[in-house]
């Protein structure tokens, strides 16, 4: 699924208002990592990811990596921060990011 500009444009605005979920280590995508940006995506569709790493190759391989293992789309990277999306067969309005900051 390919993000059309104005859909990456509404979810760059709402992700300006959300903090990193989860951040990834120097251990890189452990299994206990990718079941919890996993759980998180599955609860808030839209989720900020924070990656620690040494330098930018790394970095982007771990992003890479990140979104190929949960079937996320990467809405946008900004320094060491991915903006990911997954969409919910069924939201929960209540945790939904998406529902939650629709009105911007």
């Amino acid at each position: 699924m390919s993000l059309k500009q104005e859909q990456k444009k509404r979810l760059r605005t709402i992700g300006h208002k959300l903090n990193p979920i989860v951040t990834v280590g120097e251990k890189g995508l452990t299994d206990t990592v990718m079941a919890e940006i996993n759980r998180a995506l599955d609860d808030h569709e839209l989720i900020k990811v924070k990656v620690v790493a040494e330098d930018r190759d790394d970095k982007k391989a771990m992003i890479t990596a990140l979104v190929q293992q949960s079937g996320a789309e990467l809405v946008q990277t900004i320094g060491h921060v991915a903006l990911l999306l997954k969409a919910a067969d069924e939201p929960n309005p209540k945790l939904s990011n998406i529902i939650r900051f629709s009105h911007l």
